[in-house]
Parts: structure tokens; sequence; C-alpha cells
């Protein structure tokens, strides 16, 4: 990851068949008024969406909000589609109703950081400020 110019480019998803999307419009928010440019594209979205989105819009990380159970399988896919797209830099986030006891193995594929029920919005920022390369003149 270099430094780029601008503010931290998130896209906010939603991917699978989950339609819960309070949290994701949520941490959205927080990210947009901690001066992040955020791209939330809704419900029902695809593996191969979320990544086409986010290689489309230049994004720095994915944040993924799961309720349905379906994390290990989804969370997976999106690492692997950008593992086969070289986009590897952008860093993969993600948070919902997710077992403790899956988090390692979430992590082992790839993802950065999972954020569980009763994570503050200021942690989330935190992270992701600390995480995601830094804009320039920071």
């Amino acid at each position: 990851m270099g430094v780029a110019a601008g503010p931290i480019r998130v896209v906010v998803a939603k991917p699978g068949l989950d339609g819960h999307d309070r949290g994701a419009k949520v941490i959205a928010r927080a990210l947009r008024d901690a001066g992040m440019e955020v791209i939330y594209t809704g419900l029902h979205q695809t593996p191969e969406q979320i990544v086409d989105t986010a290689l489309q819009e230049d994004a720095d990380a994915i944040g993924l909000s799961i309720l349905s159970g379906a994390h290990n399988t989804l969370f997976a896919a999106v690492i692997d589609l950008l593992k086969e797209r070289d986009a590897e830099d952008i860093l993969v986030f993600g948070g919902g109703i997710i077992p403790e006891a899956d988090i390692p193995l979430l992590k082992e594929k790839g993802v950065a950081e999972i954020f569980t029920p009763g994570a503050t919005t200021a942690s989330i920022v935190e992270w992701v400020r600390a995480n995601v390369r830094q804009p320039a003149g920071a």
C-alpha cells in the first residue's frame, strides 16, 4: 500500500442475502463523518460486485457486514477475488454476528479485522485510520 492523495476510500458492502443493513449504514456514516470517502453498495451484493466496485472506486479498504451466518464463505470469496485480480492491497475488514470461534479462521484467510456486536464506531474509525493507508499530508 502506497501513500495516495486524498482521503481514505472505503467500500462498505452487504454480501449475500442478508437484508439487515442498519449496522452497515451506521459504520458508513461514522467513516464518512471521520473524513473518509465511503461507497455504500446496498443490500444483496455478490462478492464479484463488491470487488468490482472496490476496483472501480480505487478503494483502500472493503468493510463487509454480515448477519446471515454466511461469513466464512462470503468473506473468503471476496479475499479470493482480490487475489485473482491482483488487488491484495485492498484491506478487508468486517463485522456482524460472527462467532468468536470463526474469527481466527477468517483472519487466517486474510480478513484484517473483525468487529462484533458492541464494537464502537469510534474504535472502528480508529482501527481504519491506523491500518489503512494514510492520506497525503497526514
